[in-house]
């Protein structure tokens, strides 16, 4: 019980924070197209360092965006520890040492021939990107290519298209168009509806954030205790608020596909005697009535792994870009309509039967005692 009292609290820390940043960047990969088999040149930077609840925050932050599909970040200690690609663009400050646009540009050059996204909104961004591209040309002639512009005040919209006229008429056709300026996902797929030309992200903020939803309420509660024989005793947190009681068990995940997508999960307790193959009716804890039947032999696996069994490392601990390609597969096997942001379709999640007869029954005994 010490032992479980004392890693309760770094890993609810750890779980919570970083699985609603990956979640959100999901969202804000999702509605940039990064998910979409037919797009293949939109991506997501993360760019929140800034704006994050400090240093740890941050890495934290930066590690779990990557896992929610960013293609990279601009927080150097992050690419660093976790060998993350690292992306960005100078400053506006950049240009405002030097006496014009022009020769800040030029200088930015000579410093960075193959790296180089000019910031060209400190004074008129049509006229940086004019800027841009004259410079351009002169990397250019010195076997450099210019990589991009970035776009970060105004009508983005807009301002893209009339962007990506001046780069294809200077000759820059391939040239990229990197927005940012408080975008999330919302902004993006509005931006998108409106015809804009950007292919490239740049998220900060609102992503390392979770700007709308700034905590994930993962909770610890204990499920079952041994007696001195070794028996396990089953265990219930009641409380007034349904969401609140716990569920009794060893408790696992049991996810239902059919054809290539997701169908459903289900909680069940391995102490009881429902076993894999066999028939399940997913039953919702907020509302019995809500249920969901899958026939015996449909394909189904569990999603809970041990990591530590007697205080042995028994997981082969996956890279971050394998971590990064199972999302995006299971982001790909889940149905459309769950995924858009607007009356989503609700993914069924249910407990098994057995358990939640078990969970009604003790209930309704502590209640009894009490």
């Amino acid at each position: 019980m010490l032992q479980c009292q004392l890693v309760e609290t770094p890993l609810l820390n750890l779980v919570n924070f970083q699985t609603l940043i990956a979640t959100k960047s999901a969202r804000v990969c999702y509605a940039a197209g990064v998910y979409s088999p037919e797009t293949t040149k939109d991506r997501v930077i993360e760019f929140g360092l800034r704006r994050a609840q400090g240093i740890d925050g941050a890495l934290a932050a930066s590690r779990a965006a990557f896992v929610g599909g960013c293609a990279g970040t601009s927080n150097v200690l992050a690419g660093r520890l976790f060998g993350m690609p690292i992306v960005g663009t100078h400053a506006h400050s950049w240009v405002m040492t030097f006496p014009n646009e022009r020769e800040a540009f030029d200088r930015y050059a000579d410093a960075m021939p193959n790296n180089c996204v000019f910031l060209v909104d400190t004074y008129d961004t049509l006229d940086g990107v004019r800027r841009a591209v004259e410079v351009g040309r002169r990397l250019r002639e010195s076997g450099h290519e210019m990589l991009g512009v970035r776009l970060d005040s105004g009508d983005l919209a807009w301002l893209s298209i009339e962007t990506r006229k001046i780069l294809d008429d200077g000759g820059f056709p391939n040239a990229s168009i990197v927005a940012s300026n408080d975008l999330d996902e919302r902004l993006i797929t509005s931006l998108k509806l409106q015809g804009a030309r950007i292919d490239t992200w740049g998220v900060g903020t609102k992503l390392v954030t979770a700007f709308d939803q700034p905590a994930l309420g993962g909770v610890y509660k204990l499920g079952a205790i041994q007696d001195e024989n070794g028996n396990w005793q089953h265990r219930i947190k009641l409380s007034e608020q349904t969401i609140k009681v716990s569920n009794p068990g060893i408790l696992q995940v049991r996810r239902f596909q059919r054809d290539a997508e997701h169908r459903g999960d289900m909680i069940y307790d391995e102490l009881l005697n429902w076993r894999h193959g066999q028939g399940a009716t997913l039953i919702d804890p907020a509302d019995a009535y809500r249920q969901k039947h899958f026939a015996s032999g449909a394909e189904s696996s569990d999603l809970l792994v041990p990591i530590f069994r007697g205080g042995e490392l028994v997981y082969a601990i996956p890279t971050l870009d394998e971590i990064r390609d199972r999302v995006r597969e299971s982001l790909d096997h889940t149905p459309g309509a769950v995924k858009r942001f607007d009356n989503p379709h609700e993914y069924p999640v249910g407990l098994e039967s057995g358990l939640h007869k078990l969970k009604s029954k003790m209930i309704l005994d502590a209640r009894e005692q009490t």
